[in-house]
């Protein structure tokens, strides 16, 4: 199925066709059009062009009306105040397109795929070993997953890489516990949950805490474990394994609670770049990016200083020959240009973050890892807030875990379900009350600018009225209701029949999905597909006020208006999938 081409395209053709041929010195003019409270779109393009061809704008606002072709696609166009276009689009051409639309069996919508795809490697999800996930691992998931969703469906080849934190010194500490406490991992049951493997995890790191900080001993045999593996000593590796595949068990029950997709082989933790280390260093050494400092490997940079005016340099290697995050990071970025030959490497991190990366990102451009044909991007996001407006904590000062954030989640938007429910079974009612408290908090999430921090506010997220994922899932069950209602009335387009204002509005928006999708993925902002599908799902409950559809004029209107609510269910159930949120059939 080929793509179809947008209402607000077709038009787009025709004005720039016709400022051409009544400026056919300004070359290819953009008419820039956009959608209108006056009408259905308006052109500002002519003033600028007028001002640059020192024309008058209302007169060339003119001369390009009489010369657009209207008939098939625009009913009416007039100019208004300084030599704006007003453009009404015939009923006709909207049914016509979203019939298009509504016919591609890919489930694709008409939605074109990019013209010039890329290969991206996408970094999110980054939880650490032998550490419990707490609410500020969300945003990086939820973000990242539906970024990967959204650059997918445009056709861009998207790599993920999940890096974990799996490296480090307090490996040293767990480790030497677990060779002299060998059984503390072993596994009673075939099958562990993750709240079991996380609880396995959490009492040795107590212990090996407490050990640690009470017995000097302990302590050096500790030190001594880090060395060995970093050596890469097998024995050693061999329990650092145990640990990771621990984690593992856990992640994975956390990433299937949030209904997102992790697979194994995109897990590249931080050791995964260990080979690569010292090489970057001489890399770095060699041409001169890097330079010897105390002792240790920096970069330094001309606009970043501390509170003392002193330069703040990256150090890629401290002074002991020990190995930062930096280091692992250049090598990661080594790996994804030259092994994975991507043209886009993509970060979702915390904001907190910023610094780290824009210093890293410089030196990769300085070793010409990156230039012109590769790109480096920090998706930054703001902090999870709780109601008071403070990061959010729990009662006593602690961290929130995420599973109990889910699990809490679940259970609230569960009694909204049942309070709804009219014909749901118990089993029913627990798998739709899933679907609708893990899409609350994922929607909570995308519905903000990335940037920005956000309230975590359950009882907003599961309420039914306002910018939620439960008002468009609500949408979405309620005309799946009607389209069983609709008994031998089938959904079929009948562009002959003359719209309501509703139904206009409806269909005009439900066009430009496409739009928002491409828009959306190239700016990597999930946030502009929710605020569309809001939008989509308002539209939709005013045409259902105003326009009666099993009770409609006539067998005509009523199929025409079931194929709206169907296009309408498509765009909402595809759109949502965008964002990783699952749209039940019935609720």
């Amino acid at each position: 199925m080929a793509s179809v081409t947008s209402l607000s395209d077709s038009v787009h053709q025709r004005l720039a066709a016709a400022l051409s041929a009544a400026l056919p010195q300004a070359g290819s003019a953009d008419p820039l059009l956009r959608r209108s409270d006056r009408a259905d779109f308006q052109a500002n393009g002519i003033l600028a062009l007028a001002k640059k061809e020192k024309a008058n704008p209302r007169e060339l606002a003119a001369q390009v009306v009489s010369r657009v072709e209207s008939g098939d696609v625009i009913k009416d166009i007039e100019v208004s105040g300084p030599g704006f276009l007003n453009i009404t689009i015939t009923d006709r051409a909207i049914t016509e397109t979203l019939a298009a639309r509504y016919a591609d069996d890919t489930g694709r919508l008409g939605v074109p795929h990019a013209e010039q795809p890329g290969t991206m490697v996408i970094d999110y999800a980054q939880p650490n070993v032998a550490k419990e996930m707490h609410v500020g691992h969300l945003r990086s998931a939820v973000i990242g997953d539906s970024v990967t969703q959204l650059l997918e469906f445009t056709g861009e080849s998207v790599v993920r890489r999940h890096h974990i934190g799996d490296w480090g010194t307090q490996f040293g500490m767990l480790i030497q516990y677990l060779e002299e406490h060998p059984h503390e991992l072993d596994h009673k049951a075939d099958e562990v949950s993750g709240e079991e493997a996380m609880s396995n995890l959490d009492r040795i790191y107590k212990a090996a805490r407490k050990l640690f900080d009470a017995d000097e001993e302990f302590k050096t045999r500790a030190r001594r474990r880090v060395v060995d593996l970093q050596a890469g000593e097998p024995r050693t590796l061999a329990m650092w394994q145990k640990f990771v595949d621990e984690s593992k068990i856990y992640f994975f029950s956390v990433f299937e609670k949030l209904d997102m997709e992790i697979r194994d082989p995109d897990i590249v933790g931080e050791s995964g770049y260990n080979d690569m280390l010292a090489e970057t260093c001489r890399l770095l050494e060699e041409s001169g990016v890097a330079v010897r400092s105390e002792g240790a490997l920096c970069v330094f940079f001309d606009d970043i200083k501390g509170p003392d005016g002193k330069p703040v340099p990256l150090i890629v290697q401290k002074s002991d020959g020990g190995y930062g995050y930096a280091a692992t990071d250049l090598s990661a970025i080594r790996d994804r240009v030259f092994n994975i030959k991507a043209n886009t490497l993509l970060y979702v991190v915390d904001a907190r973050q910023s610094l780290h990366f824009k210093m890293v990102f410089e030196t990769a451009r300085r070793a010409g890892w990156l230039n012109e044909d590769v790109k480096a991007v920090q998706l930054a996001f703001g902090t999870v807030l709780g109601k008071d407006g403070k990061p959010f904590k729990t009662r006593e000062g602690e961290t929130v875990r995420l599973v109990d954030l889910l699990d809490e989640a679940i259970d609230r938007a569960s009694a909204v379900v049942r309070e709804k429910a009219q014909d749901l079974s118990e089993e029913e009612i627990a798998e739709r009350g899933t679907q609708v408290g893990i899409g609350a908090v994922k929607y909570a999430d995308l519905s903000t600018s990335a940037n920005r921090d956000y309230k975590f506010d359950l009882d907003q997220m599961v309420s039914l009225n306002g910018d939620t994922s439960v008002y468009l899932q609500y949408a979405y069950a309620r005309i799946q209701s009607i389209l069983r209602k609709a008994g031998e009335a089938r959904p079929v387009a009948h562009p002959e029949l003359d719209l309501h204002e509703a139904e206009r509005a409806l269909g005009l928006h439900a066009d430009s999905f496409a739009a928002t999708v491409a828009e959306a993925a190239a700016e990597y902002a999930p946030h502009k597909m929710t605020a569309y599908l809001y939008q989509l799902a308002s539209h939709y409950t005013t045409f259902y006020d105003k326009c009666p559809v099993l009770k409609a004029e006539s067998p005509e209107q009523i199929e025409n208006r079931l194929f709206l609510c169907d296009i309408t269910a498509r765009t909402l159930h595809r759109g949502m999938a965008l964002l990783g949120i699952r749209t039940p059939e019935r609720l």
